[in-house]
């Protein structure tokens, strides 16, 4: 879930402007607020207040009729939405204030892949557990390896898997292939067939990598495997 809150996120709101105003001046103010912001949370909030930078990733006029405006803004987490609606208020001068939103992406999760009610969810764990019949269920659940869809991957050989099941950090010898990631960062931790083993921090960067025939390159921090579905690397290090 951490992965899911810390990814970027993208909105569809509804300002209304205090005033009448000129759709272009309105498109030039909005293009102020594309890029490296600072923002002061509001009042009404749940973070201490206190004056933070937030990158904007984009932000789309969609529609706009007499004083109300729909915008899409895609930005980091933590960006008020209702914050940029006041600012651009003060920027035309008369003010400005958040009608509605909706949230219409978590980072690879959004509306237009596989979204389903929690009524719909209800009905198809119903439908399992009372029925035998697990059609919905695998129609409104997805693999968990699709929400690492946007981090860095590393793949590992067989033999390295149970080893990280147990907790024990990935080492050199154990890495097949990799993406490029920096020191610190999130990465997940692959088997050759595609299933997620682990979300570890990486140790070291992955330009590093290429000259590393030993030492330990990610510390896991939460093993999604269960243990010993894979070969004892150790065991079968200790007959040879």
């Amino acid at each position: 879930m951490n992965l899911v809150s810390k990814s970027g996120k993208e909105y569809v709101c509804v300002m209304q402007v205090h005033c009448d105003y000129k759709i272009e001046e309105l498109r030039n103010i909005i293009q102020e607020f594309i890029g490296e912001i600072y923002q002061r949370p509001p009042v009404r909030s749940s973070v201490k207040r206190r004056t933070r930078k937030k990158r904007v990733y984009n932000i789309e006029l969609l529609e706009s009729e007499g004083r109300l405006v729909l915008m899409r803004i895609s930005s980091e987490p933590g960006t008020y939405m209702r914050k940029i609606c006041h600012d651009i208020g003060i920027l035309l001068g008369c003010g400005a204030h958040m009608r509605e939103l909706r949230r219409t992406r978590s980072g690879v999760f959004s509306e237009d892949n596989n979204l389903v009610t929690l009524h719909e969810l209800s009905e198809a764990i119903y439908m399992y557990k009372k029925c035998n019949d697990e059609s919905d269920l695998r129609r409104v659940l997805l693999p968990m390896e699709f929400a690492v869809c946007g981090i860095p991957k590393v793949v590992i050989d067989d033999y390295a898997v149970d080893a990280i099941t147990y907790g024990a950090n990935l080492n050199a010898p154990g890495l097949i292939a990799f993406q490029e990631f920096k020191r610190g960062e999130d990465v997940a931790v692959m088997t050759l067939k595609g299933e997620l083993v682990a979300i570890g921090e990486s140790l070291v960067t992955s330009n590093e990598i290429k000259n590393m025939k030993k030492g330990a390159i990610i510390k896991p921090k939460r093993v999604l495997m269960e243990r010993d579905i894979y070969p004892k690397g150790w065991k079968k290090n200790e007959k040879t």
